[in-house]
């Protein structure tokens, strides 16, 4: 009996957390899902397969070094809207951070750091990035721009918030 149960129990934890994440996703709108695509001013809607795949590729390829926005090797330099806008050139819309995830620079903008930053040049020292497709460093871009819609100030934060 006990173990009938605790098995009817776990089924409906698990069958929870399945309508729970469900819930999570259904409420990011469109205008939340909607985000830079180009220095022109175009946008793009991400679709919710998008946001949750470049979820997980960001938690796979980017977290260990950027967990909740931040940088841990400078926390000065966050990946939060303004230090995006800030950056040279500009790093704030989906194209110019895959076209960074391709080829990084310095914030300034002046040395290529593909030896010390992961990306796809550099897949050869960051095994991570040696399978990431286009569509991949687009869903992670998409990620990145949408967190501080969803998370706010805590995006990029750092130990203020965590």
């Amino acid at each position: 009996m006990k173990r009938y149960l605790w098995r009817l129990m776990f089924a409906l934890l698990f069958s929870m957390q399945l309508f729970v994440g469900t819930a999570i996703a259904a409420e990011l709108d469109p205008a939340t899902r909607t985000v830079p695509l180009n220095a022109s001013g175009e946008t793009t809607l991400l679709s919710l397969k998008q946001v949750q795949q470049g979820k997980e590729l960001f938690n796979f390829a980017c977290s260990q070094c950027h967990v909740a926005g931040i940088t841990k090797t400078d926390p000065n330099v966050g990946l939060e809207l303004d230090t995006l806008t800030l950056a040279s050139p500009k790093r704030d819309n989906l194209e110019a951070l895959v076209d960074y995830m391709k080829n990084p620079t310095t914030q300034d903008g002046v040395q290529q750091i593909a030896e010390l930053h992961p990306s796809t040049r550099s897949s050869e020292i960051f095994p991570k990035m040696r399978n990431l497709t286009e569509d991949d460093l687009s869903a992670i871009a998409g990620y990145i721009l949408l967190q501080p819609k969803v998370v706010g100030e805590k995006w990029g934060g750092g130990k203020a918030y965590y």
